[in-house]
């Protein structure tokens, strides 16, 4: 007969988002309230592991964090154990830490892990799953690019925040007649972008699942001032790119995205005669206080993964399907990427509401 289940340990992988703090809330209140469990905060994701830093939650530590945006744990995009970055004096090298991982689990006395992770830190999680670690998976992130879920916590937020951005910005555009153009994230998925768009008004998307035609867009944008309409909303995920060019990079050995907004911006002020104006939302999307879905949707998905874990259903993750909390094997979720359709319902009702698309 298997243990019980006594002590539970909860980490925050890759880029933090609104809703983290609420799903790590969850899992305490639950896990300490009604099951009487141990749980313990891992500090910057598997890093924690790897250094050992960890530290008992308790329900005071979780009071008053549902409507903080963050995480109270950390996190970081530099934490892969199979891949980890040390330095030893003067040079940094790569090694392979995960057996370290599972060591400092076992020495921490954890009987189960709560990951909480986009695709990166979900890889991460299911080779670890592999290799005995026992865990289960709470989708997060704002690209919602995650397979085998409608919805990851932090996307609807980050939406809100771009379409505030685009409601303030159409003002001064207006009065300006400018073309305002709006950086969003959205390195393989435009999904941001697109819903934002479509809720903020903006008449001209580019998304990274439409290469676009920069003509196209600026006869959109031409169409307007014609109308005496002489300013327009531009949004532009960070991973789009115009018809037989790459993405444009900030940084190219890095392969950090960033730019695309600005190039936009020179062809419409050249081919339009309307001066042009960029806005980078860049982080912010990332912060601020979770909006109501992102809560209970968190609460709901720590709720779930605590039930799998005391059913030791390992190696899942929560999904948010047709409104209801299921689970699937954290492989499918690791398995491509959830694009938008160019020719699905969103798309085509972008384009049905006069919206360029750039195609």
């Amino acid at each position: 007969m298997a243990a019980s289940i006594k002590r539970i340990g909860i980490l925050t992988g890759g880029g933090d988002c609104p809703g983290l703090n609420a799903a790590i809330r969850a899992v305490v209140k639950a896990g300490i309230g009604i099951h009487r469990l141990e749980i313990y905060g891992i500090e910057t994701g598997f890093e924690g592991l790897i250094k050992k830093q960890a530290r008992p939650l308790t329900l005071e530590d979780v009071r008053g964090i549902v409507n903080k945006g963050g995480t109270i744990l950390g996190a970081t995009r530099h934490h892969n154990p199979f891949q980890y970055q040390e330095k030893i004096g003067e040079e940094t090298r790569t090694a392979d830490r995960s057996r370290t991982v599972l060591q400092h689990a076992s020495e921490l006395g954890l009987d189960a892990l709560v990951v909480l992770g986009g695709d990166g830190t979900l890889t991460i999680a299911e080779r670890l799953w592999q290799m005995g670690l026992p865990l289960v998976a709470i989708p997060k992130t704002i690209d919602n690019d995650l397979p085998g879920t409608d919805v990851s916590i932090g996307f609807n937020t980050a939406v809100i925040t771009a379409m505030e951005a685009l409601d303030k910005l159409h003002t001064t555009a207006e009065s300006h007649h400018r073309v305002m153009i709006v950086e969003l994230m959205g390195n393989k998925a435009g999904w941001i972008g697109l819903e934002s768009g479509i809720a903020g008004g903006a008449d001209v998307i580019l998304i990274p699942e439409v290469p676009f035609n920069i003509e196209k867009a600026c006869e959109k944008i031409i169409e307007r001032k014609q109308r005496g309409q002489p300013f327009s909303m531009v949004v532009v995920s960070e991973g789009a790119r115009a018809i037989g060019h790459e993405e444009v990079y900030v940084d190219p050995r890095s392969r950090r995205l960033g730019g695309i907004s600005h190039n936009v911006a020179e062809e419409i002020e050249r081919r339009t005669g309307l001066e042009s104006r960029v806005l980078v939302l860049g982080h912010l999307q990332r912060g601020g206080s979770p909006i109501s879905f992102d809560r209970v949707l968190a609460s709901r998905f720590g709720v779930h993964a605590l039930g799998l874990i005391l059913q030791r259903d390992f190696g899942k993750m929560v999904a948010f399907r047709k409104a209801e909390v299921i689970s699937i094997p954290i492989r499918e979720a690791t398995a491509g990427l959830n694009l938008v359709d160019p020719n699905g319902d969103l798309a085509l009702t972008a384009e049905a509401l006069g919206i360029s698309l750039g195609r």
